[in-house]
């Protein structure tokens, strides 16, 4: 066993008690199976197919501070904090490192029924909701992060939406690292949609502090039927920030779901997404971006299970890569036997800006059934010359007319935005990632 998944047995075991102290008996209920299986998994390492491009295992290693004890963090982030997404007018809310922030709260009347707020505190307060869904998709047995994230989170952040309930206001959570000393964080979200529901959320990465951050991230989403859910991943942090996020995902008949995850200043980021459209009629449409340079790391690895008959899944990636960044996708779409009239379309394309940045990309077909469209795609590749030859003789700038191609090249993916003023937004970040002006995020005191 290496010695970086001792230190955390030996710590699981001295503080048992205290993470259990500071966290709701619904989460500590699944800490003990959770510890075993991590035991038993250890952390991933290349050996693992599905992290051959990433040794998650080596971030584990250095000595990081976690708050186990739940010290408060001296910060109101409603006070420091000015989102880069103006005009969305969203229900804001924030989890600073990985503790809900509730000291003072949006005055937001969302509908009636709905619950966003602490897991934590939701999870004491109605247990049976929370043992119902915590977990259930998250299998501890199959991998050891999120076995690690079970057996430390302590609290995170839970969206619940009743039957037939829409709530039209986007939500948004702000994940902020704070700390002084290396630290890690740990963090959950559970997102409930009942039958008919419907919402859209937010969910951006910041870290405030010019230390090295690790943080886990598992995230649990349940579709209920006829259900519409959009999520929004927008990670900015800087380049000592270590993400490892493992996102769940079970869709019920006739449900609509939208994933998409972008990477706009990262250091290390490790993105799994797991989908069972386990009701006929559900639709999928799961994208990413990611823009790194200097040597950031961006790796995604989705799979996608048509367990029934009758579902559509669309999968679109794409990757501008500079300097000597690694950006890594692999992604599996299977089709089991009885999922007749499957629709599946898989699209990854990526551009390396340079000759030292790689890109690895494993699209993955299993169909075991005969009446279905399935189609994928895979693209390395470097900017057109021709068309920087066409844009330079009307004369643009070459460095101009790069940004240009590159900014065109990741647009098919901010188009797939359903909220407008998050797409135009993202459109002026991405320019200025491009112009190399966004290292830190934008209109947001902490940085300044």
């Amino acid at each position: 066993m290496m010695n970086a998944e001792q230190q955390y047995i030996d710590l699981f075991s001295q503080t048992e008690a205290m993470i259990c102290k500071h966290s709701a008996e619904v989460l500590n209920a699944l800490r003990a199976e959770a510890f075993a299986d991590f035991e038993r998994l250890g952390f991933p390492n290349r050996k693992i197919e599905k992290y051959k491009y990433t040794d998650v295992s080596k971030y584990f290693e250095p000595d990081f501070g976690l708050n186990l004890n739940r010290l408060s963090i001296p910060v109101n982030p409603y006070e420091v904090f000015k989102c880069d997404v103006p005009n969305m007018s969203t229900a804001l809310y924030f989890v600073v490192n990985d503790a809900f922030y509730n000291k003072a709260l949006p005055k937001i009347n969302l509908p009636e029924g709905v619950i966003f707020g602490s897991l934590k505190e939701v999870a004491e307060q109605q247990p049976d909701l929370i043992r119902k869904y915590y977990g259930k998709l998250a299998d501890t047995s199959k991998d050891g992060v999120t076995a690690f994230n079970t057996t430390f989170a302590q609290d995170g952040a839970i969206l619940y939406v009743p039957k037939n309930v829409v709530v039209k206001k986007p939500i948004q959570l702000v994940n902020i690292l704070r700390a002084d000393v290396n630290f890690m964080v740990n963090r959950r979200v559970l997102i409930i949609l009942e039958e008919g529901a419907q919402a859209r959320l937010l969910i951006c990465d910041h870290a405030m502090d010019n230390v090295n951050f690790l943080a886990t991230q598992v995230i649990e989403v349940f579709a209920g039927e006829n259900s519409v859910f959009d999520m929004y991943e927008l990670e900015e942090t800087h380049t000592s920030t270590v993400r490892i996020s493992n996102l769940y995902v079970k869709q019920e008949a006739n449900s609509n779901v939208l994933l998409n995850g972008m990477t706009l200043h990262n250091g290390t980021t490790r993105n799994t997404t797991e989908v069972v459209l386990a009701g006929e009629g559900a639709e999928i449409n799961l994208c990413g971006m990611a823009i790194a340079d200097k040597n950031q790391h961006v790796d995604n690895n989705t799979s996608i299970d048509h367990a029934v008959p009758n579902c559509t899944s669309n999968e679109l990636f794409k990757y501008v890569l500079d300097d000597q960044a690694v950006g890594a996708f692999a992604g599996l779409v299977l089709v089991r036997p009885d999922a007749q009239h499957t629709n599946s379309q898989q699209t990854n394309r990526n551009l390396c800006a340079t000759r030292d940045a790689r890109m690895y990309t494993q699209p993955q077909l299993e169909i075991y059934a005969d009446d279905v469209k399935c189609s994928h795609g895979a693209t390395v590749g470097q900017l057109d010359e021709n068309a920087l030859f066409y844009m330079r003789t009307r004369g643009i700038a070459e460095k101009e007319a790069r940004l240009l191609l590159m900014f065109a090249f990741v647009n098919e993916v901010i188009d797939t935005i359903r909220l407008d003023a998050l797409k135009d937004r993202l459109h002026l970040l991405v320019e200025k990632r491009f112009r190399g002006e966004l290292n830190k995020c934008q209109g947001c005191a902490i940085c300044k």
